[in-house]
Parts: structure tokens; C-alpha cells; sequence
């Protein structure tokens, strides 16, 4: 099965427009695209100052009028020893992606079986004289559960996300909202809020392109990745991929003093991606434009991760070269060795949660 790819992205140079990696880049925010109003755009005269005295400051900020603290918060000092706090979270986060998609699961299994069981000893009858008095609001459901019931496993949880991406889309394109945006919604290892933002940045997309880019590679690749993991451990695998992939971009930008926003699902898209491509290398991707030319899913990934990989060493700052490698060797670890040796550690935790809600009521 082949899949496509779009090739058209302005913001790389023109030797990668014919790679696969135009979908999965994860790039720095520009805060010069915030100024939509009458905003002026200027330097931040005492970030400019402070680049020559303090070894971890910025070379320049650009910064909105009206956003100028949400702006230098941007671009301070990285204190290294602050790493821990971000590799804290990403442990903790990841580990409770992963308990709380098994709980999901064991939740799910419970409520089909009990009803069935009421089904079967027609203990729902209070439901049946609800239904009659609610028909209308039943046949919208009814509708609804229709329609989500033609969907594949795949475009069910690919929509949900879908959904949070462009709503917080949205939420960018309201100027009241900005400040709080810039401080939650952008990850940077300079900002005094750290954690959350390593996680909601995985849900951010200030450009049109962007979001467009990242969900067509998302739903390009969620069939596969979720018919061999399902649901549950698809969804544990994003999420941590996200984090983890901020967590990346966190060491790098405290190794080599570049403090700066970063914000895009690419990042747990590289690990659906690398997952994908790992476990079926053999499978014949193609670009959208050009479906006459394929190539095999393993050599994409490698492709792939060589450019992010080069990015990084060259100091392209295009992208977040290590937000994409971090995600990706993460895709690639759960592909080799956390599906069969990790996961499965969640039958222990289902029987202490079994014992913990106790039997089911009738």
C-alpha cells in the first residue's frame, strides 16, 4: 500500500522540497507574525545589550509591542541545572500517557461488557422510557454515532486530535489571548513556565501551512500505526512522543545557548512516522504531486532523520531539528522494543486498578 506525501513547503530550502521531511518539521515561532494589527516590530534593546555580557543570552528579539514580557521571558538566560524539571516531567508525563490510555482501555472493556449484560437481563428499561421523551435529542445522537461509526479505528482518533489542533489554531488568531498563548502554548527552557508548555506546544500551530502539513502526515499515517497498535497504545505513543520531543529541543537549546519558542505537532508525528516506518520499511511511499516516483518507508525515515540530524549539527535554525530527532529515535525505540517489552507491563496495573473499582454494579 502506498502512501502520498505533499512536497511543497516555503520555509525549507529548495535541495529538501523533494524530500519527505516538508511534513514534518516542527519550526521555531517567529514572533514577527504576531503583529497583524498596527503592532511595530523592534529589537529588544536590553536583550541585544545583555547578548554580550551573559554567555546564554540571545542574539536578538523580535518582539510585538504589547508582548514585550512575554517576549524577553523568551529569551533570557537558560539555566542548565533546569533541565531536570523538563526531564521530570517528560518521565512523569510519558509514564502517565501510558497509565492513563490503560485505563481508557480497561474502562472501555468494562462498560461493553456490562452492557451487555443488562442488555441481556433487561435491566435498562429506565434508558427506553428516557429515550421516549428525548427523541429528538436521541435521533441527533443517532446521527452522530452513525456517522462516527463509518469511520475507521484510525480517523477516529485522528479527528479528536484534529479538532484540539485547530482549536487552539484558532485560539492564536484572538489578540487577547496572545500573552497567554506565548506563556502555554510555546515551549522554550528560558520561560519561568517550563512543563506544561512541552506539553500543550504539541498542539500549537500559529501558520495556516503548518497545521495543514502536520494533520495530512498525521492521517496519512494514523491507519497503520493504529491497526498495529491500537487506540490505547496509540495514543500513550503520541503523547509521549510530544514531550519527549520538547524535552529534545530542551537540551539542545541549553547545550548550545539558543534559547527561542518552539511550537507544532511534528515532533509526535515523527514518532508515529518513525514507528510506522520501522515496523514496515518495506511499504512503498509517494509524493502527491509526483505519484509516479516511490520509495520504500525505511529509506524515507533515514532520509528523514539525516536532514534533521544534519540540521543539528550544522545549526540550521529553520526547524527544530531535535524536537523531529527526538520524536523520531522515540517512534523507533517503541517499534524495537517498547510495543513487546514495555507495554505489555500494563496487565500488572489493570489488576490493581480490577481490585481497586471492585465488582461492577448491577
Amino acid at each position: 500500500m502506498a502512501l502520498r506525501l505533499l512536497i511543497h513547503c516555503r520555509e525549507i530550502p529548495a535541495f529538501v522540497r523533494s524530500t519527505p521531511v516538508n511534513f514534518c518539521q516542527r519550526p521555531l515561532l517567529n514572533p514577527s507574525q504576531f503583529a497583524h494589527r498596527s503592532s511595530l516590530l523592534r529589537y529588544s534593546r536590553q536583550m541585544r545589550n545583555n547578548t554580550r555580557g551573559e554567555s546564554f543570552a540571545p542574539k536578538q528579539t523580535i518582539v510585538p509591542t504589547g508582548l514585550q514580557g512575554a517576549a524577553i521571558e523568551s529569551g533570557g538566560y537558560i539555566d542548565p541545572s533546569r533541565l531536570w524539571k523538563s526531564f521530570v516531567f517528560t518521565v512523569a508525563f510519558s509514564a502517565g500517557s501510558f497509565v492513563g490510555v490503560t485505563i481508557w482501555e480497561y474502562e472501555t472493556v468494562r462498560s461493553r461488557a456490562m452492557d451487555a449484560l443488562r442488555a441481556k437481563l433487561n435491566l435498562n428499561w429506565f434508558r427506553e422510557r428516557m429515550k421516549d421523551k428525548r427523541r429528538e435529542v436521541e435521533q441527533w445522537r443517532k446521527d452522530v454515532n452513525g456517522w462516527w461509526s463509518k469511520l475507521s479505528p484510525g480517523e477516529r482518533i485522528f479527528a479528536p486530535i484534529c479538532a484540539l489542533n485547530v482549536v487552539v489554531f484558532g485560539l492564536w488568531r484572538i489578540p487577547q489571548l496572545q500573552p497567554m498563548m506565548l506563556r502555554l502554548f510555546a515551549s522554550n527552557p528560558a520561560a519561568k513556565a517550563v512543563c506544561w508548555p512541552m506539553f500543550l506546544s504539541t498542539f500549537s500551530h500559529y501558520s495556516l501551512f503548518h497545521i495543514a502539513a502536520n494533520m495530512y502526515v498525521l492521517h496519512s499515517f494514523c491507519h497503520g500505526a493504529v491497526a498495529t497498535l491500537g487506540r490505547e497504545q496509540f495514543l500513550g505513543l503520541y503523547l509521549s512522543a510530544g514531550v519527549i520531543a520538547s524535552f529534545a529541543s530542551h537540551v539542545f537549546k541549553t547545550v548550545m545557548r539558543q534559547p527561542g519558542l518552539s511550537l507544532g505537532a511534528s515532533g509526535a508525528i515523527m514518532g508515529i512516522l518513525a514507528y510506522v516506518c520501522s515496523q514496515y520499511p518495506d511499504t512503498q511511499l509517494s509524493i502527491v504531486f509526483l505519484p509516479m516516483f516511490t520509495f520504500s518507508a525505511g529509506a524515507a525515515i533515514k532520509v528523514i532523520m539525516g536532514i534533521d540530524l544534519a540540521g543539528v549539527l550544522l545549526g540550521w535554525k529553520l526547524f527544530d531539528h531535535a524536537a523531529h530527532l527526538g520524536g523520531a529515535l522515540f517512534g523507533m525505540f517503541w517499534a524495537y522494543y517498547g510495543s513487546r517489552n514495555v507495554w505489555p507491563l500494563r496487565e500488572h496495573f489493570i489488576g490493581y486498578w480490577h481490585e481497586w473499582r471492585g465488582p461492577p454494579k448491577k
